[in-house]
């Protein structure tokens, strides 16, 4: 019979033999998480040193895997040790094994694996701690709620700490009754561990999930009773209070913190971002403290720029914005909003210049859409497409948002016709693109053309038969413009049943009701969609069948209401005057 730990024995025998000073040599697997790679320094170990201990037998075959992952390890061939272990835990189940094969996991960032590992080195010895806080944190870190809790009980009940507020990582995708049952766990956990400040946090977290602000706050107040300087439960009940409106004293806590411990930059951060929902100039402070302490933090950088901008400095947010590109870092982010400040001074070159060093990492849609935009406006029609075509041949995987976004932009600059040559074009090349050939059949409907429109929608529907957006669009389209009524609700009857809540689909049901003389069905629909998206559209038509039911004071509001936010809307004016509306807005 051999022995697990003879394989170490020989491992160790055959490096002492070859002498290669690289190699480490070990009787036992770290007890440590890995932490880095071994160094070529450092001396191996004396081989008399190494007690080997038989564990229990294992298969002859399990020899040379072991001996090759060992090697592996020794020589930084991470990728090969690490399969090695994960194909000979299950095999073996060792619990060294399994150890070590879940520390080389962790510190190789390779989550699955890490806790495969550690669900098996659990299950070999489930009074190991250090396993059990390595399944709690990755899988509540990958909102594995459910799944990490047992392991987080384990430690408590060992005596560990558990990070329970972690827990809520994955609230909100539980079932209700997954919800209740964890609540009603951490509130028995709570009477058995009653100091236990992080079972408080996580309870709080979830009391606030489920919608109790205000219990949320109380139950932090029991925190502050056994430590008042619990960092994350002071900037929690902050954020809790803001969302309640509650803003008398609201960072005392916070600041008293602060004050007895200044260089607590994280703290301090997190006071600095919720400031930015109340007080954006105190935020600049604190902002400007931490970035006076770390001059080349890109994430601080943005945050001053982001911050002046919005108090309207622009002249102290462009330092920041070129701090960032001198240290070629968020380069993307620095070109965007340099861009968006050139456009708002009229330097239009300058602006361009900008957004043609976003890469597709970035806001490249944007970007390329105020490109086109810029380049429309100076008429530089035919500078634009060939910029564009270039785009396309530079990144081929982007070809289809690149035709979409000239398209739009023609389209929008009621450059109809040429929108629809681009869209042909496109549609050549990329013949099965359901984006671009809706846009193509949006052009037709402005065009008037009704039967190319519908064709290209029909073609849509082939292909995907629940396009919600199709089957809403052509469904109104046929309510709104042609006697076909039926057809047109079956269509948007099928589009409400894939969204539901969506207002453009609960308008054009209240639109095709009111055509089809269901006038009260109509109002409840169209009521609805103006509740969820007063839009100016959605306000023509709840105002129309308000007026041919009798409530003309109602419309009339609606309709005003709907001009002052877009003065001068045509379909608006147009359904008023049709229907003898007095205009008083233009």
């Amino acid at each position: 019979m051999r022995y697990i730990h003879f394989v170490i024995f020989c491992l160790l025998l055959l490096v002492g033999c070859a002498q290669t000073p690289e190699l480490q040599t070990a009787s036992e697997p770290a007890a440590e998480p890995i932490a880095a790679p071994v160094a070529d320094e450092e001396p191996a170990a004396p081989v008399a040193e190494v007690r080997v201990t038989p564990q229990r037998p294992f298969p002859d075959d399990s020899l040379y895997s072991l001996l090759v992952a060992e090697f592996a390890l020794r020589r930084r061939k991470y990728e090969q040790a690490l399969q090695n272990y994960t194909e000979l835990a299950p095999q073996l189940r060792d619990t060294a094994v399994s150890a070590r094969a879940t520390r080389l996991a962790q510190y190789m960032r390779d989550d699955q694996s890490a806790i495969t590992a550690a669900q098996l080195w659990a299950e070999l010895d489930p009074d190991q701690m250090e396993a059990h806080l390595m399944l709690a944190n990755m899988l509540a870190r990958r909102g594995q709620t459910l799944e990490a809790l047992p392991h987080m009980i384990a430690l408590t009940r060992a005596g560990g700490a558990a990070n329970y507020s972690a827990l809520a990582t994955g609230f909100e995708q539980l079932s209700n009754g997954q919800k209740q049952k964890l609540l009603d766990t951490i509130n028995q956990l709570r009477l058995e561990q009653p100091q236990d400040t992080q079972l408080m946090i996580c309870k709080a977290l979830l009391l606030e999930n489920l919608g109790q602000t205000p219990a949320a706050v109380d139950e932090l107040q029991a925190v502050f009773v056994i430590d008042d300087q619990q960092l994350q439960a002071i900037v929690l009940e902050a954020k809790l209070k803001q969302d309640l409106g509650q803003h008398d004293g609201l960072y005392d806590r916070i600041i008293t913190a602060l004050e007895a411990n200044p260089d607590n930059s994280l703290l301090r951060m997190q006071y600095a971002r919720l400031l930015t929902r109340t007080d954006l100039s105190e935020a600049r402070t604190q902002f400007t403290y931490l970035l006076e302490r770390a001059p080349d933090d890109s994430n601080l950088l943005l945050s001053v720029a982001l911050i002046e901008m919005e108090l309207g400095n622009i002249a102290e947010a462009k330092p920041h914005l070129e701090a960032l590109l001198r240290l070629d870092t968020r380069t993307d982010e620095a070109h965007l909003y340099l861009g968006r400040i050139a456009e708002q001074h009229q330097r239009f070159d300058d602006a361009l210049l900008h957004y043609k060093n976003i890469t597709p990492a970035g806001d490249f849609g944007f970007a390329t859409g105020r490109i086109a935009a810029l380049a429309l406006a100076a008429g530089k029609d035919q500078e634009l497409r060939f910029y564009l075509a270039q785009l396309r041949q530079q990144y081929p995987r982007l070809r289809e948002q690149l035709y979409a976004i000239e398209i739009d932009s023609l389209s929008s600059t009621n450059r109809t016709g040429e929108a629809l040559q681009t869209a042909n074009v496109a549609l050549l090349e990329l013949p099965d693109s359901s984006d671009l050939q809706y846009m193509r059949s949006m052009l037709y409907e402005a065009q008037g053309n009704l039967n190319a429109m519908e064709r290209d929608m029909r073609l849509i529907l082939e292909r995907d038969p629940d396009n919600a957006t199709v089957l809403n669009a052509l469904g109104y389209t046929l309510a709104d413009r042609t006697d076909r009524l039926a057809e047109a609700e079956m269509m948007i009857t099928r589009a409400l049943q894939l969204q539901p809540d969506e207002p453009a689909v609960i308008d054009s049901m209240g639109w095709v009701k009111y055509r089809l003389g269901e006038v009260e069905e109509a109002l409840t629909y169209l009521q609805r969609a103006y509740v969820l998206f007063p839009d100016p559209e959605v306000a023509a038509h709840y105002g129309e069948v308000l007026w041919v039911s009798g409530d003309q004071e109602q419309a009339l509001e609606i309709w005003r209401a709907a001009l002052l936010v877009k003065p001068g809307h045509s379909l608006v004016l147009k359904t008023m005057r049709r229907l003898g509306a007095p205009v008083v807005a233009e």
